[in-house]
């Protein structure tokens, strides 16, 4: 049985993601699974949204255009590449939007922290995502 059919792959911009992207890849075409790239705009606390529509929109307007450049290595093997944009919080964002969607996996790219410093650790979103996701989750390096 097909175990990983239906991938997220997490981006931020600028982009620090083609690692995580080319293994959601490859996991995707043994499969013959689907990638969704989601980038989530994190929303500013205590304001209202109406009153930064102009400014989220100018932010949705470059995400969607660099989304476009992170899928483009995907469309030409003939992956199917869904690219969605929320806002919010990112970890929650991405925990639910995965757990809406039936992802079979989350992969994300992780940065290397100091191990001295646990406490910063637990602020990474790949490491709030890890622990409170219900589906399996694959951190690159």
């Amino acid at each position: 049985t097909a175990m990983f059919t239906k991938i997220l792959v997490p981006v931020d911009l600028p982009d620090s993601n083609r690692a995580a992207i080319e293994v959601a890849s490859q996991l995707a075409a043994r499969e013959d699974g689907s990638v969704t790239l989601l980038h989530v705009i994190e929303a500013i606390a205590d304001t209202e949204f109406e009153d930064m529509k102009d400014f989220y929109q100018r932010l949705e307007d470059k995400a969607r255009k660099a989304m476009v450049d992170l899928a483009a290595p995907l469309t030409v093997t003939g992956r199917t590449v869904d690219q969605q944009i929320t806002y919010g919080n990112r970890a929650r964002q991405i925990v639910s939007y995965a757990d809406e969607h039936g992802t079979d996996l989350i992969v994300l790219s992780s940065r290397q922290l100091d191990p001295e410093k646990p406490e910063k650790i637990w602020i990474s979103i790949s490491h709030q995502v890890a622990v409170l996701a219900r589906c399996p989750v694959l951190l690159v390096k």
